[in-house]
């Protein structure tokens, strides 16, 4: 390259006060103010950018993007990818990610694109009456204990659980220790991480029934002689009457089927009796005591892909199903590895997680079964547990210390989807 055509070196650092005086000579030196001398500018780089300013009219002109270099819908595009197990990650890098993730924008477009997962949340109860809770992320296959469930319900009994939007854990009424009765209400938020007050209930209830239908949370009778039946929209916040039941009655069990609730429980004469409720005519009926359904009904029992199923031993590791062309249950399923029959590998829920049928017991093992694979040739998956050579020994164990003995019981399960 021609040294003519490049640009002469320039020392920007250097001061010109000095060449000026010795050109300009001793006598113009006295003209030249010393103290006046120009000041060299700091050239030591800061280790603290400046920030840009932002306009008096805050304006989104000077904002940072989402993501550098991205445009801000690509950058959700990207994060809505993230596991769902990342989040609390993605909440501790900048303000605007947590603004993100706070909303229902997010979570809400991932459910639209078939990117929400679902987790299992248990509630349980220890052998000195404490309530927590655990949750299971299927991919990572392993429980996780979460934070203390509010106070009312840490050491309450006979309360009721449902989900309501997918996302929505609610806790309802109950008995505490020390107050009785409670018409208190409660729901963790899987999209916040927090927990909220809900309005309570119109009615002081505990040992009742609790459904979801419409996304509607429904309760009925309960304990001390209670027919009264109330519904609490979420849309409205606020609970409203329906009609009473036709009787009062205790709940044991109880399956949303077929677009009606089915109830079955203790009356007040201490007997057996069941009824249906129907939210297009909002009416009660009595179920006949020769009903097919009813007669063979246990629990846990869960309505998935409109067919009732139920298990058919103590360890839920075989299951039935109601045939309604017949009016009977019929075994279905079988996994053909009995666990046993004591208290902690007893069926404590059943619920439907991710099109599959999931079998939850008190010791907190899980068992997956694909339900759409038929009769013939079932698909069973255990999603967390001890293994059969574990479980063995831990109810030898127990046993030998005593039957006698308070125990862990699962509570509630649930399924949240975020």
């Amino acid at each position: 390259m021609d040294r003519r055509n490049q640009a002469p070196l320039v020392d920007s650092s250097a001061c010109l006060c000095r060449v000026e005086r010795s050109v300009a000579g001793a006598g113009a030196a006295r003209l030249v103010p010393r103290s006046k001398g120009c000041v060299q500018p700091s050239l030591r780089a800061s280790i603290h950018p400046l920030k840009p300013k932002r306009s008096p009219g805050g304006g989104g002109g000077g904002q940072c993007p989402m993501i550098p270099g991205l445009p801000d819908d690509l950058a959700v595009a990207c994060l809505i990818r993230v596991p769902r197990a990342d989040h609390w990650k993605l909440r501790l890098v900048c303000k605007k990610w947590f603004r993100l993730l706070a909303g229902n924008y997010f979570y809400g477009l991932r459910r639209r694109l078939g990117l929400a997962e679902q987790w299992l949340y248990a509630v349980k109860c220890d052998g000195d009456g404490r309530v927590s809770w655990d949750v299971l992320d299927p991919g990572h296959r392993a429980w996780r204990a979460l934070p203390p469930v509010p106070g009312e319900y840490a050491s309450a009994v006979e309360f009721g659980c449902a989900v309501l939007g997918g996302c929505h854990l609610y806790l309802f009424g109950g008995r505490d220790p020390r107050r009785g009765p409670m018409r208190r209400v409660v729901f963790y938020s899987s999209r916040s991480n927090r927990w909220h007050r809900a309005p309570d209930m119109l009615r002081r209830r505990h040992l009742f029934g609790a459904c979801v239908m419409g996304n509607r949370l429904y309760v009925a009778g309960g304990e001390g002689g209670l027919r009264s039946a109330e519904v609490f929209d979420p849309a409205k916040n606020r609970w409203s009457f329906v009609s009473d039941m036709a009787a009062s009655l205790m709940p044991s069990v109880s399956a949303v089927h077929g677009g009606r609730w089915y109830v079955k429980g203790i009356g007040e004469q201490q007997q057996v009796m069941s009824q249906v409720y129907s939210p297009e005519t909002d009416a009660w009926s009595a179920v006949l005591e020769l009903d097919g359904m009813v007669t063979g009904w246990r629990s846990p029992s869960v309505s998935l892909g409109g067919q009732l199923y139920a298990a058919d031993c103590k360890d839920g590791c075989r299951l039935r199903a109601y045939d309604e062309a017949t009016g009977a249950w019929s075994g279905c399923f079988d996994s053909g590895h009995h666990l046993g029959s004591s208290h902690a590998v007893e069926a404590a829920a059943m619920v439907a997680l991710h099109g599959k049928l999931c079998v939850v017991r008190n010791d907190l093992s899980v068992s997956v079964v694909d339900v759409t694979a038929g009769a013939g040739s079932p698909r069973w998956e255990t999603v967390a547990g001890k293994g059969q050579i574990k479980t063995f020994v831990t109810n030898l164990l127990s046993t030998i210390a005593g039957r006698g003995r308070t125990k862990n019981r699962v509570l509630h399960c649930q399924v949240l989807e975020a």
